[in-house]
């Protein structure tokens, strides 16, 4: 519309509200703002949008609404992720699949020092009886014959073990070296043989056969383990009675006592 008398467009309504520049907020009066009351909701609207963190931290509200809002499934997952005890000693007792009985009974062999029985073999490898573990023997022997193997597994004080063959012993000679403790002198060597073949004996059935003392011989024995006290004789003053050990067996290789070389066994080497 126009304006007749000034001949200037007249402005039309405008519903829109002008915000202030900059000029006008400077000359706003100053002053304290008003505050929301408690439970207003102004205040509410204030707090959601100050983002103020400088406040001490709510224990009370949301956060701990947020933590117990953490999914249960998950825990548990955490939780079931950690292996239990009890399957991994089991992992780590039960042999490999790819493990034979047999191949356990040689290792065991290997690493013994001394004489195995049959039914703590069985015992250690937990396959079979004592009469499987015989089969495993037999069979290992017959694959190291076939190998020409410079060891065979041998049956020893009733027990068994690896061992060499006697016919390397001029190679293993110039390696092992005999400790001057273990050497058995000739006196004692026969002290030795009257107590193997005549056992259960007296010392002065001993020494009616060397024809000297035998206590300090029969001292040394023991000290080396291959003599031990047996008992002691029916007679006045309960004397006591030697005998050999298992260490006597497994020194001169021997199965048991039964072994020992006889008096026809010397005259065939003569």
């Amino acid at each position: 519309m126009q304006n007749t008398e000034n001949n200037e467009p007249i402005p039309e309504a405008d519903n829109t509200t002008d915000l202030p520049d900059g000029d006008d907020l400077q000359n706003a009066p100053s002053g304290p703002v008003p505050q929301a009351t408690q439970g207003s909701p102004e205040n509410s609207a204030a707090q959601d949008d100050s983002g103020d963190d400088s406040g001490p931290p709510n224990f009370n509200g949301d956060d701990q609404t947020q933590t117990q809002d953490t999914p249960e499934a998950e825990i548990d997952s955490e939780a079931g992720d950690e292996p239990d005890p009890d399957e991994i000693d089991a992992e780590q007792q039960d042999p490999s699949p790819e493990i034979s009985t047999i191949s356990v009974v040689e290792a065991v062999l290997f690493a013994a020092d001394e004489p195995v029985t049959a039914g703590k073999l069985s015992e250690i490898v937990g396959a079979g009886g004592s009469r499987e573990t015989k089969k495993h023997i037999q069979a290992l022997n017959t694959k190291y014959q076939e190998m020409d193997c410079a060891f065979r597994i041998e049956s020893i004080a009733g027990g068994y073990q690896l061992l060499t063959q006697s016919k390397f012993n001029p190679w293993l000679s110039k390696l092992i070296k005999v400790r001057s403790e273990s050497k058995l002198t000739p006196a004692a060597m026969e002290t030795l043989a009257i107590i193997a073949y005549k056992q259960p004996i007296l010392r002065v059935d001993i020494e009616n056969v060397r024809g000297v003392a035998a206590g300090e011989m029969v001292r040394q024995l023991i000290e080396k383990g291959v003599v031990k006290i047996v008992g002691r004789a029916e007679e006045l003053g309960r004397p006591l009675l030697y005998g050999t050990t298992k260490k006597f067996l497994e020194v001169f290789g021997l199965g048991s006592l039964k072994d020992l070389p006889t008096l026809e066994d010397a005259k065939k080497r003569d």
